[in-house]
């Protein structure tokens, strides 16, 4: 973080968390670089833990033709794996099969273990856009998702993370993926089956969470692996994840050289 002492975001979260961040912006003056003169890493490069959920969409959920849980559908993704605004996908050489999946990301600000749902959100920091692009082929090969979310250059995080307090009712947010200027997906967060306090609670409960860690929400129906025939991206496609309030992510396709 530019003048502010820490190296990344998470860093000036544990460290007192949103008021490092605010009295740092409050002593921005003026702007340092206009947007086209720099790169972007994902919002929290070095996060200790990136929590996905699976089918947190009912109309995904039907696609995929799972049977709905009482509990959440967790998985982890590293933070490896992950890419900033406008940096590459990377379509690796073992697939065929690689999808897009738009989705809302949850910044945790505050140490804190078995939170109520009740007071979950005031551990939220703030949210960002997420592309939790998947490797279908290898996300089928067993009942287990994780070897089709961890290819390096997948994970599209950003463009920047909206502080929770700009955001008082994030029901009222809506998320839209296009490729190439097609709208794929297009949803509310009212939609989402598990709510955003319920996750946060859930996920508190069989881990610690800390500032930093992230918590990726769902992807709505339309994704490409269950479109007839299916939408599988390729090189030179285009992807950008929409949420209104928060921002637009996109991200653009290369096959992998080897």
């Amino acid at each position: 973080m530019v003048g502010s002492g820490y190296e990344t975001l998470r860093d000036a979260l544990a460290d007192d968390g949103l008021q490092t961040i605010r009295a740092t912006v409050g002593g921005c003056h003026a702007i340092d670089f206009a947007v086209g003169d720099i790169s972007f890493d994902p919002v929290i490069p070095d996060a200790g833990q990136i929590l996905c959920i699976g089918l947190n969409y009912d109309e995904h959920r039907r696609e995929t033709r799972r049977e709905q849980t009482g509990n959440p559908t967790v998985f982890a993704r590293y933070a490896q794996s992950q890419i900033g605004h406008e940096v590459p996908i990377v379509r690796p050489v073992e697939s065929t099969m690689l999808d897009y999946e738009g989705e809302l990301a949850v910044i945790i600000g505050t140490t804190a273990r078995r939170v109520s749902i009740e007071d979950a959100m005031t551990i939220v920091a703030g949210y960002a856009c997420y592309n939790d692009v998947s490797v279908r082929d290898f996300q089928r090969h067993t009942s287990q998702f994780h070897p089709g979310k961890n290819f390096p250059a997948t994970g599209c995080f950003g463009p920047w993370m909206v502080t929770s307090d700009e955001i008082p009712n994030y029901e009222e947010l809506t998320i839209e993926t296009r490729v190439n200027g097609v709208v794929m997906q297009s949803a509310g967060l009212d939609q989402l089956i598990f709510s955003i306090p319920e996750l946060v609670s859930y996920c508190s409960t069989f881990t610690e969470l800390r500032p930093g860690d992230v918590i990726v929400t769902g992807t709505p129906g339309g994704v490409g692996s269950a479109r007839t025939p299916p939408v599988w991206l390729k090189e030179g496609d285009v992807v950008e994840v929409e949420v209104s309030g928060v921002g637009l992510l996109s991200n653009a396709v290369v096959d992998e050289t080897v």
